[in-house]
């Protein structure tokens, strides 16, 4: 296997290109250490005082590792591989000192790297970027877009943390811009605003509900295939209306369902109903496209992030799959909301579904998508 730096993606032009294609993975390779090797002694967060950001809920809200192979976390990932490193920016106002610092999220400590950059504002910057050693030891040329999903997860479970703290309202920039960091998230102190926005105009998304409860969030997990059953229409839509909030731009978003009127499905212009827009039952072919996993031939629904053309340029690329990872994130909370169980699914190969409806080819791929049903493997198991 060629030779992967750790500090930059590849030409992501190419490298879409390949993981797309039927061209199956190596042998696994090793994947190196769980957590970047920071500089210095780790020290831990500290309790926050009553007017302070809490930086120790933050993270165990969305980043930190809750078991000790550092598997399970918040923010899903493929494979739990979790290849995005965090680099803290910290303002006034927080419950640590003002600094930069390097996030172990198996130990949940802090390493200090350095005094804060000149303007850094109030509260705490998030800076994301990714080890891509993990992800390509298992899923190789497959890795590059799995590592941008994985990133707008990380950055939406950030942000829904912030919003259950009660902080100021979260700024995300998923602009694909830039490759280190690959995506940044500012939480600003109560009542405040953040000075970070949404450079592609794209809205953030909140799930319908309010804030989610820590408990809820903590709780979060891909549901173990199979996910059958399929979810009630208004699920459906309140699923589906959440993605739109958070990935529009250069997504669009379309649900597969099964009998008795197999189909996709799109939200209606009222943005609370559904629309059928096309006939035809497509989940054995997703099953296909998506790796070969035989399991969403049966699931209920399958949410669906179309879009990033084949002649996107490495921005676009970036942008695409962040924001579909963010969406998606948001979307698997409010399926979760209404009782559904969950999985998200990264790998696709071939899976031009413009095409295969008849539009022109390269141009509406499935860059991510959501499997939801209304029972899970587990609870298959206890009946």
């Amino acid at each position: 296997m060629e030779h992967v730096r750790e500090d930059r993606l590849p030409d992501l032009v190419a490298a879409l290109a390949r993981a797309r294609s039927t061209e199956r993975p190596g042998p696994d390779t090793p994947a190196g250490t769980a957590v970047r090797a920071w500089p210095g002694a780790p020290r831990p967060i500290p309790a926050t005082g009553p007017a302070d950001l809490d930086l120790w809920t933050l993270l165990r809200l969305s980043l930190a590792a809750s078991d000790g192979s550092g598997r399970l976390r918040p923010a899903p990932s493929a494979g739990a591989l979790h290849p995005v490193d965090t680099e803290l920016l910290v303002g006034a106002g927080c419950s640590l000192p003002p600094g930069r610092y390097g996030y172990d999220p198996l130990r949940h400590r802090v390493h200090p790297l350095g005094p804060p950059p000149d303007g850094t504002p109030p509260g705490v910057t998030a800076e994301l970027s990714v080890t891509a050693r993990r992800t390509v030891s298992h899923y190789g040329h497959r890795a590059w877009p799995l590592l941008l999903l994985d990133t707008g997860h990380a950055a939406a479970a950030l942000f829904l943390a912030a919003r259950s703290l009660g902080a100021g309202e979260p700024g995300v920039r998923l602009d694909g811009l830039t490759e280190k960091p690959l995506a940044v998230v500012h939480v600003p102190l109560p009542g405040g605003r953040s000075p970070v926005r949404p450079a592609d105009g794209a809205r953030t998304g909140e799930p319908a509900g309010g804030p989610t409860p820590h408990a809820a969030l903590l709780a979060r997990r891909s549901a173990p295939p199979p996910l059958q059953g399929a979810p009630s229409r208004d699920a459906l839509a309140a699923v589906l209306a959440t993605a739109e909030r958070a990935g529009i731009g250069d997504l669009r978003w379309c649900a597969a369902v099964g009998p008795p009127l197999p189909g996709l499905m799109e939200l209606a212009s009222d943005g609370t109903s559904l629309r059928r827009y096309a006939a035809g039952e497509a989940r054995p072919t997703l099953a296909v496209w998506a790796a070969g996993q035989a399991w969403i031939a049966d699931a209920g629904a399958v949410l669906l992030a179309i879009g990033c053309p084949a002649d996107a340029d490495a921005p676009h690329i970036r942008r695409a799959h962040l924001r579909a990872g963010f969406a998606v994130h948001l979307a698997h909370v409010t399926a979760r909301r209404h009782g559904l169980a969950a999985r998200p699914v990264g790998s696709w190969q071939q899976a031009d579904l413009g095409a295969a409806l008849g539009a022109a080819p390269g141009r509406d791929w499935v860059v991510h998508a959501l499997a939801l049903g209304t029972r899970h493997a587990d609870e298959e198991n206890t009946t």
